[in-house]
Formats: structure tokens, C-alpha cells, sequence
């Protein structure tokens, strides 16, 4: 256990041993000087002692083999210096930015104007080609805007918002909808009377629908009555649940127009499914639950989820809380 002491002059000391040689101890310590105002005066000792003469439990050692002391100004550098160049110089970097106050302003914005090249797949082409970011800080800069996403998500949740915020949402965020799905394609009309929210590529090649219905906006997933003691969906679900039906009759019969291949990137269709995001779950009990489980797996082309089912995936997926 770590041990803060005080001297009978208040002054707050920790010690720290850091090498124990056969005639000599290093050790380092830390003490902070009262003041009566709020400034907080914070001193380091590093000291190499021959044992002969070391007093483990004193401050002050008379005769140290050799002491050097940075007062509060000098450690709060040294410090600072530990921070910004340790990491760098023992992975080797030649050449690199220390991110702290003297990164000015005007700095800052250089950098933004460089990566706001409006050619996105340029920028990334001289990034990669020219290995100006490291792998590991590229997949932490994914991994934390997928962290943020997750979060507005949450927030979403919250507010009434309508059905193209949500579309556009899922639109910036694909991944939360699972590995299944390489991508959103751009067309999303089967023809004229019929316009789903997505047309998707699954990993397979072939293409599946995507539809969704705000989770507020008085739309019910369950009916307010039991039936013979059974949850069953609500005439909310039951229009969305015959709408996606619908859209899956007719990409089928969309299936072999060259048209329409041509629309969606020459994407196969052969049997699509389709993913149906409706409602809420988040105030569930167990009884509603089992009835979902045996709800969704009467359907043989179609998956239903709830927000809060795509907001659980995506933390999955992230390994959040």
C-alpha cells in the first residue's frame, strides 16, 4: 500500500524506490509544499544513496552519492515533456507533433483545411499510400466515431424526431446493422409506386431491403388488448410488417428487368429479405419478449427489430457497456 507521510513542518512526502544495487538504493520522491492560498507547489527528488549511510524514512539525506531536485515549474516540464515525446521516441518516430498548448490555433486549422479535401477517397489514397497515419491510430479513430455515433443514437432516442433523421442517421452508421450487409446501395426506388428506405448488398451479392419506422410518433408494437392472454402486434405493425411484405413481392418481380439491375449496380436478386426496425423495447417485460422471439421467427424472409435491438447490436459490436 502506498503511504502519503508529513513532516512535523506539514510538508506531504511519497517515496519511490527505483533500483536497489548491491552498495547503492535510487530512489525518487515527491513532497508538496503547503501554501495558504490555493497554489499547489509540487517538488521531485531523484537521488542515488549509498546504503552506509541511507535513511529509508528521511526527506533529507545527508551526503547523497548524487540528488537532483526540479522544483514545481521543472517537474510540471518534465512532465509535459514525458508526455508528448516518451510514446513517439520508443516507437522510433523521426519526426512528430507534440498535441498540447503550443500547437496553436493556426496550426489547428492547416490540418483541417488539409483533411477537408472534398475527394474523400483521394485523401484517403495519400494517406495510405504515403503512411501519414499509423494503423493502430486510423482504426482508433473509427473505433471512437463509432463510439460517438452510438451515443447521438442514444440522445435520438430522446426526441420526436421524424423518419429522415433516422434515415440519414443509418445512412452515416451501416455497421450498426451487422456484417451481413457490405453496403447501402444509392438507388432505393423498385419502381415508381414503390420507394423503400434502403436497397442493401449483402455479403453474399445479393441484394435485401432495409425499412424502417420512426420509434416515436404514437406507433404501437404491441396491442393495447391481449388476445386469449397472447401478446400480438399492433395495427401500427402489422401495416409496416405488409408494406416490407409488399416491397419483397416487388423487387422479386423487378428481378429480371434490365432496368432495374442497372439501377442497382447489376446486384443479383434472387429471394431478398428484408429488415424491418420498428418501435421500442427498452420497457419490455419477459412475457412480451418470448412473444417477439416466437413473432419474428414465424417469418421466413423478414427480420424485425427494435431501436433499442439496434442500439444493443451496435454496443455489442463496439464491446460498450
Amino acid at each position: 500500500m502506498t503511504v502519503i507521510k508529513r513532516t512535523e513542518k506539514g510538508i506531504e512526502y511519497l517515496f519511490g524506490l527505483l533500483k536497489e544495487k548491491v552498495k547503492t538504493v535510487t530512489r525518487v520522491a515527491l513532497w508538496k509544499i503547503p501554501h495558504k492560498s490555493d497554489k499547489e507547489d509540487i517538488a521531485l527528488k531523484i537521488g542515488r544513496y549509498n546504503k552506509t549511510n541511507f535513511e529509508p524514512e528521511t526527506l533529507e539525506v545527508s551526503n547523497p552519492k548524487s540528488e537532483l531536485t526540479l522544483d514545481n515549474d521543472e517537474f510540471q516540464e518534465l512532465l509535459e515533456f514525458l508526455s508528448n515525446n516518451y510514446e513517439p521516441f520508443k516507437q522510433g518516430i523521426k519526426k512528430y507533433i507534440p498535441l498540447d498548448e503550443k500547437f496553436d490555433q493556426t496550426s489547428i486549422e492547416h490540418l483541417k483545411a488539409i483533411f477537408d479535401n472534398p475527394d474523400k477517397q483521394q485523401l484517403l489514397d495519400f494517406i495510405v499510400s504515403n503512411n501519414i497515419l499509423p494503423e493502430e491510430l486510423i482504426t482508433g479513430l473509427q473505433y471512437q466515431s463509432r463510439i460517438n455515433a452510438v451515443r447521438e443514437f442514444e440522445t435520438m432516442l430522446g426526441q420526436d424526431l421524424v423518419e429522415q433523421k433516422w434515415q440519414e442517421w443509418l445512412q452515416r452508421n451501416e455497421w450498426v446493422l451487422g456484417s451481413e450487409f457490405v453496403r447501402i446501395l444509392d438507388e432505393r426506388e423498385i419502381d415508381i409506386s414503390n420507394i423503400t428506405d434502403y436497397l442493401m448488398q449483402a455479403y453474399d451479392g445479393f441484394l435485401d431491403i432495409v425499412e424502417i419506422k420512426r420509434p416515436d410518433g404514437n406507433l404501437l408494437f404491441w396491442a393495447n388488448a391481449q388476445d386469449h392472454g397472447n401478446y400480438v402486434p399492433s395495427t401500427d405493425l402489422i401495416k409496416a410488417v405488409t408494406q416490407a411484405t409488399k416491397y419483397i413481392y416487388e423487387v422479386e418481380r423487378e428481378a429480371n428487368s434490365v432496368k432495374f439491375l442497372e439501377r442497382v449496380d447489376n446486384v443479383k436478386t434472387i429471394k431478398p429479405r428484408c429488415i424491418l426496425i420498428f418501435g421500442r423495447s427498452n420497457d419490455w417485460n419477459n412475457e412480451q419478449k418470448e412473444a417477439f422471439r416466437i413473432l419474428n421467427s414465424s417469418y421466413h424472409n423478414m427480420t424485425i427489430m427494435t431501436y433499442d435491438h439496434v442500439l444493443l447490436r451496435a454496443k455489442k459490436i463496439l464491446e460498450l457497456d
